[in-house]
């Protein structure tokens, strides 16, 4: 029981950060019917800029608290990142709306592999450690353990995810998102500019991803060049599992998925001794997106026009 436990906090904790990564998918594709698959690669550059402010923070503020650190830095990154998706979506995919699906598709997989190759010229190809900048003490709960960093990916996702929610639902912005998914041309008829929308979404997408990204890298240790591909790709997992362009979707992939693997990875290691587990961690979401698509291609929620944006 203590195993279960601990794999389900794990999991929720790998699920949530699925689930910001998977809602930059979902809100992309409910507008414009665009896998952005350089998505990953945005979340990369948020984690290396929140290292790098870090960095330059424990070298000229070394009396600043953790925490607070680490909250100008994942600021700071969400800025970059925020600005870097603003860049992609005006040079690389404005011009290509109206071409054919493999035109875009092939612009986004040429973009990822763009950001890689810079990141790694800026950052070097070598891993570097993240800086450990919250308390380390572990909290008890019934025989599990979580600790303070946990704690802030759940509570940052969930504010993150009701902050999402609002916008959405109940501001101007998140009305002219919908009206764009819904008709892009009958929403300009109306006096909502599409161009603009579809920027936002874009800039809202990377905030969440650069989120996550400070988030892995906090939960994980490390940062490197191509630390978002993987993370993107099950994010992506995520978004078709709950219903791509589906926004609660998204979130209810993210999670289970992430509930998938540690469980799965879990008990898989408890019944080979150890030999098999976390190596194989990975195969369980491509088997989750083999079997969703097989049986059910429009996913659990399915894709609902109401809440593309």
């Amino acid at each position: 029981m203590d195993i279960l436990l601990q794999q389900i906090i794990n999991g929720l904790v790998l699920g949530s950060m699925y689930a910001l990564i998977a809602l930059g998918y979902t809100m992309v594709y409910g507008i414009i019917q665009l896998i952005n698959f350089a998505h990953g690669e945005v979340l990369m550059v948020g984690a290396l800029t929140a290292w790098t402010c870090i960095g330059i923070m424990q070298s000229h503020m070394s009396g600043v608290p953790g925490w607070v650190m680490l909250i100008l830095a994942m600021l700071i990154a969400c800025a970059v990142a925020a600005v870097l998706n603003f860049v992609i979506e005006k040079i690389a995919y404005r011009r290509l709306r109206n071409s054919p699906r493999l035109a875009p598709l092939i612009t986004a997989i040429g973009m990822s592999i763009l950001l890689q190759t810079l990141a790694m010229i800026i950052w070097k190809p070598n891993y570097k450690p993240f800086p450990t900048l919250l308390p380390t003490e572990p909290f008890l709960i019934g025989g599990a353990v979580i600790t303070w960093t946990q704690i802030m990916v759940l509570s940052v996702t969930a504010v993150s995810l009701a902050i999402l929610m609002w916008v959405v639902h109940y501001t101007k912005l998140g009305r002219a998102m919908r009206a764009t998914a819904e008709n892009p041309r009958v929403a300009g008829l109306m006096g909502v500019k599409p161009d603009m929308v579809i920027s936002a979404t874009f800039i809202i997408g990377a905030i969440l991803a650069a989120i996550a990204g400070v988030m892995y890298a906090s939960n994980y240790g490390t940062v490197q060049h191509t630390m978002g591909f993987l993370p993107g790709l099950k994010a992506f997992t995520a978004a078709v599992f709950g219903g791509i362009g589906n926004l609660a979707g998204a979130v209810i992939g993210g999670l289970l998925l992430g509930l998938i693997e540690a469980i799965g990875s879990g008990y898989l290691g408890v019944l080979t001794g150890g030999l098999l587990g976390s190596h194989y961690t990975d195969i369980f979401a491509f088997v989750v997106l083999i079997i969703i698509l097989t049986l059910r291609p429009s996913g659990l929620l399915g894709e609902r026009v109401a809440d593309r944006a």
